[in-house]
């Protein structure tokens, strides 16, 4: 006789539920105080390799390789004796064996819920084969490249340390998204536990999921077409070897340039956003002339310029001197202009503006380009949103939530007004303390 949790649900709410778990990308899978399965959701029997029927009922230790199979009932009993962890409530890579044999490395993250008067442990799986795969192949063409030009070791050497870092900074966003998951998972055993509540939590989870599941998505396809990118450039480059080919090669070159500086300032702001959230950030105000750092951030943002795009600030600032901390404030102007160049097109203008009083200064960044739907506005700033009518715009959906915590961190205001087809204009204002 199978267990409730397999059995149809009854409630509107219930079939809610279900339909969430079974539609999420992710395996999740929840056993029994004996390490027996009870539920498996569609995402996890398609990574093991099995239907749902053949693992309901059988001990967990089946999906294990050894030594973890063998050593996970005396786990199982030594937690429930002393509630000491080693993956539960905490997660980390380990090995998972398929139907047929083959073990592949994969992110488990487990969680206890006390339910009914006894124990159920569930494990969120996600598959780490992938990024395991791109990387050994990053690694053995970027050895090839390096060999077969010569003239390009510079830009190898460049390229090679930037993606060495790329396979770092997926294992941080891996626990990133751990702890997404265990926030989502957490929702949900509430809503079980409290069906009263459940119509109203239920709605909440459900947006919340809409935006995270956009995320995975984005994240997904943010790091995958990069380096799609690379991976064809390098293997093109090597069939263009003749000389009158050189121009060929110079343009995967610069595929490869673009797609690695995409991925590093992919990269950059999940490092930001990391220490942002960790309270790691340090603030250094010092004195400097706002109309050269203005300059400075104009001329570094205009190779992003699409054709016939312009870029316009004001240069009337004269030699007037504020002190503010120059990182926090380059880290806002970086990420709000080169937004306005993103999303605007090619031939339109970009406005930046500074202005100067006693107490403050005031930033307008104003473009004509695509614009932010009015029912989607009230999300703008939360992390990783983007916009429906932005999914063929690369991006993150993090770098007006940087922008925003940047500008609290200098004591500041932001504010937007933005139509469809007509463009966005931001404002900020930021207090100025005069330094004697």
């Amino acid at each position: 006789m199978k267990n409730k949790e397999n059995q149809v649900p009854r409630t509107e709410a219930e079939r809610k539920l279900k339909a969430v778990i079974d539609t999420v990308i992710d395996g999740i899978l929840t056993i029994d105080e004996r390490g027996t399965v009870e539920t498996m959701n569609p995402a996890a029997g398609k990574l093991f390799g099995y239907d749902v029927e053949e693992i309901i009922g059988q001990n967990i230790k089946v999906l294990m390789p050894q030594p973890f199979r063998k050593e996970h009932d005396g786990y199982l009993a030594r937690y429930q004796k002393t509630n000491e962890p080693r993956i539960i409530g905490i997660g980390r890579e380990v090995k998972g064996m398929r139907k047929d044999g083959s073990i592949f490395p994969l992110r488990l993250a487990v969680s206890e819920v006390k339910l009914d008067n006894r124990r159920i442990y569930t494990g969120i799986i996600h598959d780490l084969s992938n990024v395991k795969e791109a990387e050994q192949r990053i690694l053995a063409l970027n050895h090839a490249l390096e060999k077969q030009n010569e003239d390009l070791d510079n830009i190898v050497r460049e390229r090679t340390e930037k993606l060495a870092n790329v396979v770092g900074q997926l294992l941080q966003t891996n626990n990133r998204l751990e702890g997404e998951i265990k926030e989502r998972h957490r929702i949900e055993v509430a809503l079980l536990e409290n069906e009263k509540e459940l119509k109203e939590a239920l709605e909440k989870e459900k947006e919340l999921s809409e935006l995270k599941s956009r995320f995975v998505s984005i994240a997904s396809h943010e790091f995958r077409t990069p380096l799609s990118t690379v991976l064809s450039s390098i293997e093109l480059i090597e069939a263009y070897k003749k000389e009158e080919q050189h121009s060929k090669r110079e343009k995967h070159i610069n595929r490869i340039k673009n797609s690695v500086n995409f991925l590093n300032s992919v990269l950059n702001d999940f490092l930001s956003l990391s220490k942002l959230e960790n309270g790691t950030i340090e603030t250094n105000p010092e004195e400097f002339i706002l109309r050269d750092f203005c300059f400075e951030v104009v001329e570094a943002l205009k190779p992003l310029l699409k054709p016939g795009q312009r870029l316009i600030h004001n240069d009337d600032l004269g030699e007037e001197k504020v002190f503010l901390d120059k990182k926090s404030l380059r880290h806002i102007l970086f990420n709000l202009v080169s937004n306005a160049i993103k999303y605007s097109r090619e031939n339109q203008l970009i406005e930046c503006h500074a202005a100067l009083y006693p107490d403050e200064l005031k930033i307008t960044i104003k473009d004509s380009g695509i614009g932010i739907p009015k029912e989607e506005q009230k999300y703008l700033f939360t992390r990783f949103f983007r916009a429906r009518n932005v999914e063929n715009i690369q991006g993150t959906g993090l770098g007006l939530n940087i922008v925003r915590r940047y500008v609290d961190i200098l004591n500041g205001e932001i504010r937007f007004k933005s139509e469809i087809g007509e463009g966005t204009t931001f404002w900020i204002q930021i207090p100025l303390n005069r330094h004697s």
